[in-house]
């Protein structure tokens, strides 16, 4: 198919190009060749399932021609301008948007990615309300640029310090599979508190993942976003929800919090937009919000800010998401993973702690469900774990296998018989974590 053959593939990109998140000499990269629907093919033959949708993003599969035919007529017609200037693509993605959003958001800037959309939400933020803190919760990401790895709660951040200043870090509802979940109330005084404690006049936003992504699909309890919604506004201090995982379908519901009627001050996409097709973020504000750059300049830009291609690309993956059912199928097949899920809890006894909404889920593997002891340690690994993950690629699944979990987020066109094939490598690998628990 191509000119070169899979181990060319893979010497070449280790040698001549920087992988993230690891040091180069374990870069073990799978040479990718081809795509379609559920699954991908590497450049020697082997299929895999996506059950990871790749980066949690391509939400309408792999390789849709309607796509791939939207982002060609536009390479054709208009491949770029200034984004100073007004574009057909743009006019529509942005009254589309206005369209989807909650409430009364109807306005966006756009950009590339999650990471720059959530830097722009702070910055607009910061601008609009006057102060100059941040807060953020542990046990969460949003983005790697120099603002956004400061705001993320997790180890990633760990190597990039010191950051931005002005982020003050809260506690998660979660706490680990050892302890149970907060309940909304708990949490909610507890980030009162602390805002309290750090003078509100000071900060100017909130950012939280609606439901936390990367670190384990973490639902907040019933209340808790609505009281958080109610705290912000108590002190003016905006509410910035990050929707670059759980928007477009992820969770059952074009938003997150649509599934709890909640209205944030501004919300940041990016993934699920362009099914990661082409890069495309947007900061999407409510009036209340925009209407300060009416008199005010925005002191931030992009050289491909608005691109025509991106939106373009966004315009037809949401035609996508409305022409397929793409939402409604999320929800139904979301109950689906439900009953998978709760089959692997029944006949296996490292499986802890299961959860999903939509198609947006997790599994906690733990040593003895008496003591909840997790098979990895927080920011760390295991031998049984990497055998777990050895065998789920041995056998053509791909998915991300994080500390003492495994992901479970394929694209939501997944078939159910695609599902119950997921299902089943991941039921043979858990034979591993029965046969070592305490």
């Amino acid at each position: 198919m191509g000119e070169l053959t899979a181990d060319q593939i893979v010497d070449l990109c280790v040698r001549h190009t920087l992988f993230d998140w690891q040091a180069q000499a374990d870069a073990r990269p799978i040479p990718v060749a081809t795509a379609r629907g559920s699954e991908f093919f590497t450049a020697d033959g082997k299929r895999y399932l996506d059950f990871n949708s790749q980066m949690i993003g391509v939400n309408i599969g792999h390789g849709d021609p309607r796509v791939a035919e939207a982002i060609a007529e536009q390479a054709r017609t208009l491949p770029y301008v200034s984004p100073s200037m007004a574009t057909e693509p743009r006019a529509l993605l942005g009254r589309k948007l206005a369209e989807l959003f909650p409430g009364d958001i109807d306005k966006v800037f756009f950009a590339l990615g999650g990471a720059e959309a959530n830097e722009n939400a702070i910055r607009i933020a910061r601008a609009v309300t006057g102060r100059h803190k941040i807060l953020a919760r542990y046990r969460s990401y949003h983005g790697a640029t120099f603002a956004t790895i400061t705001l993320t709660g997790e180890p990633r951040r760990f190597g990039n310090e010191p950051g931005m200043p002005g982020v003050i870090h809260v506690l998660h509802t979660y706490h680990g599979p050892q302890a149970p979940e907060d309940d909304a109330e708990t949490a909610l005084r507890a980030l009162d508190e602390t805002i309290r404690l750090e003078n509100p006049d000071s900060i100017a936003a909130f950012i939280l993942e609606p439901v936390t992504g990367a670190n384990g699909v973490l639902i907040p309890p019933d209340g808790y976003l609505q009281g958080v919604r109610e705290i912000c506004d108590r002190y003016g201090i905006l509410m910035i929800a990050d929707e670059v995982m759980s928007g477009f379908g992820r969770t059952g519901e074009w938003f997150a919090v649509d599934h709890w009627d909640v209205v944030p001050d501004l919300i940041t996409v990016a993934k699920g937009l362009t099914s990661c097709y082409l890069p495309l973020s947007a900061v999407g504000m409510r009036p209340s919000v925009h209407r300060f750059f009416d008199d005010h300049v925005y002191w931030g830009g992009l050289t491909y800010n608005s691109h025509p291609l991106a939106c373009a690309a966004a315009l037809a993956t949401i035609r996508v998401y409305e022409e397929d059912g793409l939402i409604e199928r999320a929800r139904k097949m979301g109950e689906l993973m439900r009953a998978h899920h709760r089959r692997l809890m029944e006949r296996h006894p490292s499986v802890g702690l299961v959860r999903n909404i939509g198609l947006f889920g997790a599994l906690e593997l733990v040593r003895s469900r008496e003591t909840m002891e997790p098979f990895a340690p927080f920011n760390g690994t295991s031998e049984e774990m990497k055998a777990v993950a050895r065998h789920l690629d041995e056998h053509g699944l791909f998915t991300q296998v994080r500390w003492n979990m495994v992901m479970t987020n394929p694209p939501l066109c997944i078939t159910e018989e695609e599902l119950a094939e997921g299902f089943e490598v991941i039921d043979g690998a858990l034979e591993i974590t029965d046969a070592a628990m305490s």
